[in-house]
């Protein structure tokens, strides 16, 4: 409970040291939202009577205050351009990000996981080599270039085949679940592709190292096969590493689904947050960035107690160094 508390702990204090950084960091950018709202022609009594309105006549102390305590009621503020809240609009478009998240991710496993136990089996030289081409070839591509490539293979319109859409999302949404994972599919194969490439390298990394260890000798010894060996006992104990590599590629996905949805055109986080930047919506950007800083921290605290769950040995650790300190 002790090491669960500090944890919690470390969090709230990111959370805040992360607020206050984006928070000063919007405040630095050249422009005016006032002036995007009331246009080119406004008069300064307009823009004056709009600054007072969007509460940017306070001191920047005072709008903090305002945007935690909103944040604390879950209240992210209401979009000064569209003038909808900013929580409509993140639940809106996170139904497109995430689970085009989750589908990548589920790609990028069912890549990684099996190759990289195949590529620690495997007893032929050259087929091994082949498996260390595939990694660095598919790590290599960037994912935007790999969805072109998806594009010109797989689209209807102008790819070769013609089976998957490329562009949009349906009008509505998941209420049509074949056409909504059938637009998702071709950004979800360029995402995890890349991603499943990097998997596949840690995990015959890992794997490798633990299928070479006593572990792996003694369960042979005990009368499994190599095969059996690796898988049922390498693979286990090498879980508690593969947890803290899934969990950071999940993370770093949130960033390359956001380019990928832009070229697939998207309604997801991504095409969101450009388009307010691009309309200085301090209030609506600073409370997305807010969410999508908070959840990478998010990450890295779930998979921290991950990694302490699965693997008693940092437990133990801490037990003995406790010990010793007594």
């Amino acid at each position: 409970m002790r090491f669960v508390c500090r944890r919690l702990l470390l969090f709230t204090g990111a959370l805040v040291g992360l607020s206050l950084l984006v928070f000063a960091l919007l405040r630095i950018l050249p422009g005016d939202v006032a002036a995007v709202v009331a246009g080119t022609n406004a008069t300064a009594e307009r823009l004056a009577s709009l600054r007072s309105q969007m509460g940017l006549d306070k001191s920047y102390a005072a709008q903090y205050g305002d945007w935690i305590v909103g944040l604390l009621h879950g209240d992210l503020g209401t979009s000064v351009v569209s003038g909808k809240a900013v929580a409509a609009q993140v639940s809106s478009h996170a139904s497109v990000t995430f689970p085009l998240i989750v589908f990548s991710l589920l790609i990028a496993l069912a890549i990684g996981l099996p190759l990289g136990c195949a590529a620690v089996l495997t007893r032929n030289a050259r087929l091994r080599g082949v498996f260390h081409v595939i990694a660095i070839v598919a790590g290599a591509v960037p994912a935007l270039w790999g969805g072109l490539l998806l594009i010109l293979l797989f689209s209807k319109g102008s790819g070769l085949l013609g089976l998957l859409p490329s562009q949009g999302f349906p009008d509505a949404g998941w209420s049509a679940p074949l056409s909504a994972l059938a637009a998702l599919m071709l950004p979800a194969l360029a995402t995890g592709i890349t991603a499943g490439a990097s998997i596949m390298r840690y995990t015959r990394a890992v794997v490798g190292d633990v299928a070479s260890s006593q572990a792996v000798d003694m369960a042979m010894a005990c009368g499994m096969t190599r095969r059996r060996a690796v898988l049922r006992v390498a693979l286990r104990l090498a879980t508690p590493q593969l947890v803290s590599v899934i969990g950071l590629t999940f993370a770093q996905m949130v960033t390359g689904v956001m380019v990928v949805e832009n070229l697939f055109a998207l309604p997801g986080l991504g095409s969101m947050l450009v388009t307010d930047v691009g309309n200085r919506d301090l209030v609506a950007v600073q409370s997305e960035l807010f969410l999508l800083a908070a959840f990478f921290l998010f990450l890295g605290l779930l998979v921290d107690l991950l990694h302490r769950a699965l693997d008693p040995r940092l437990k133990n650790a801490t037990v003995g160094s406790g010990e010793v300190l007594a």
